[in-house]
């Protein structure tokens, strides 16, 4: 039959493979590390001004919790990540192929975000890059190294814990499937947007820039139900180093 697929076939295993846990947890260990060490060796005794807020608010909440050792966060998302596997019974294999395809998969989002700011800046009339606030002292690398924080940290607060946690409120109080999903969606994406303006790195808010996070919010919502958290988190990494580093006007 014209159209279908085998299942050895590789086009359609990708699009699987790519959203499975152990999948994602690979394509993420490398951001984990990069982001990790670099906050080790660029921020000295201060590491707050290159945290972002979700990675600061998660210390913080553990710390709180009785939990100090630095690196319990970064294990703390492989130890989900491999819980969910298991629980899934998914696979314990992985291709090389599939971590390319999502680097291209990540980029290919992050430039369709571009554009949906681009459109956003034309209805508001306004310049205005979008991107997670970071402080300009920190210069090229720092900022590389915190707009990577921001994609990994930001997208495990708010859409792998906060995003399954809304919808399963939703659904005890017998919103239908669909519904609360769209509610999960939409008061994460809100969460996520004023997120942006209380901490260390508050940004100023704007109806602009409030707006628009918001709409990421949702894109980046629509893509960890789509495509799962390894894309999301490659996606919002690679829009924020587009738009912070390489496009942005020193």
């Amino acid at each position: 039959m014209a159209g279908a697929y085998r299942q050895d076939e590789v086009v359609p295993d990708y699009w699987l493979h790519a959203r499975q846990p152990l999948s994602c947890l690979l394509f993420l260990t490398p951001l984990l590390l990069i982001y990790e060490a670099g906050v080790l060796l660029l921020a000295d005794h201060d590491t707050h001004g290159i945290r972002n807020g979700a990675d600061y608010w998660m210390r913080g909440w553990l710390e709180h919790m009785g939990f100090g050792q630095l690196l319990l966060l970064p294990a703390l998302v492989i130890v989900a990540l491999l819980i969910w596997h298991l629980a899934g019974r998914y696979p314990w294999t992985i291709t090389g192929e599939t971590l390319i395809g999502m680097v291209a998969e990540s980029l290919l989002f992050a430039m369709v975000l571009v554009l949906a700011g681009q459109l956003h800046d034309l209805v508001f009339s306004r310049i205005s890059a979008g991107c997670d606030p970071v402080s300009a002292s920190l210069g090229p690398t720092g900022r590389v190294i915190a707009f990577i924080g921001a994609g990994v940290y930001e997208e495990v607060m708010f859409r792998l814990f906060m995003l399954p946690a809304g919808y399963a409120v939703f659904r005890v109080f017998e919103f239908p499937k669909i519904w609360a999903a769209v509610m999960a969606v939409s008061t994460t994406s809100v969460v996520f947007a004023f997120a942006h303006y209380v901490g260390p790195a508050a940004d100023t808010f704007t109806l602009f820039s409030f707006t628009f996070r918001t709409m990421a919010g949702m894109f980046f919502a629509a893509l960890f139900f789509l495509r799962g958290i390894g894309i999301t988190v490659g996606a919002h990494a690679a829009y924020d180093l587009l738009v912070g580093v390489l496009l942005a006007n020193d």
